[in-house]
């Protein structure tokens, strides 16, 4: 599965730096047939960045989001921006397909809760701790790539993904 993972945000504002500081780990794991993509937002460029991908996952840091992350598909949605510069991830959908006149492949969000988003923070201790729950699911991900078990995993709740991604990591690191 050809897979695009785009990971945003600013590591000068704190726990914002979450989605690269993720995405650096997935680049690492240099795992055949992924792209990764990093920016300080997401803006209608990255659209044409989806062209070829068989999947995509956007990764990121979320205020509202659910402790320690939360995994979900997504879909093309028109902006509510009225600028085209920090687009969400279903608004770079929304211009692929309406770019590209075609279906955009499926997307996934992992957004991993941040504390502390100020100018000059640095990662929160709670941030770190989601930030190693994001690699163990992600890597539960890429063991699994299929699109039929991401939209599992999707319907799964929170926590419950969380503390499995968190018990698989442990168990991996025993072995």
């Amino acid at each position: 599965m050809r897979l695009v993972v785009f990971g945003w945000g600013n590591d000068a504002r704190g726990d914002d730096g979450l989605g690269p500081l993720l995405l650096e780990r997935i680049a690492r794991a240099a795992w055949p047939d992924v792209s990764t993509i990093e920016d300080f937002q997401l803006q209608i460029e990255h659209a044409l960045d989806l062209d070829g991908a068989e999947a995509v996952l956007f990764v990121d840091a979320g205020r509202d989001t659910p402790a320690p992350f939360a995994f979900a598909e997504i879909g093309p949605k028109r902006g509510e921006s009225h600028t085209t510069h920090a687009l969400a991830p279903e608004a770079v959908l929304d211009v692929y397909a309406r770019s590209l006149r075609r279906s955009p492949p499926p997307a996934f969000t992992l957004s991993m809760r941040g504390e502390s988003f100020e100018l000059g923070d640095s990662l929160s201790a709670e941030a770190r701790e989601r930030l190693e729950a994001g690699w163990a699911f992600v890597q539960g991900l890429m063991a699994e790539r299929s699109i039929e078990d991401w939209r599992r995993k999707a319907g799964e709740p929170a926590r419950r993904t969380a503390r499995e991604s968190t018990r698989k990591s442990k168990s991996g690191a025993r072995k």
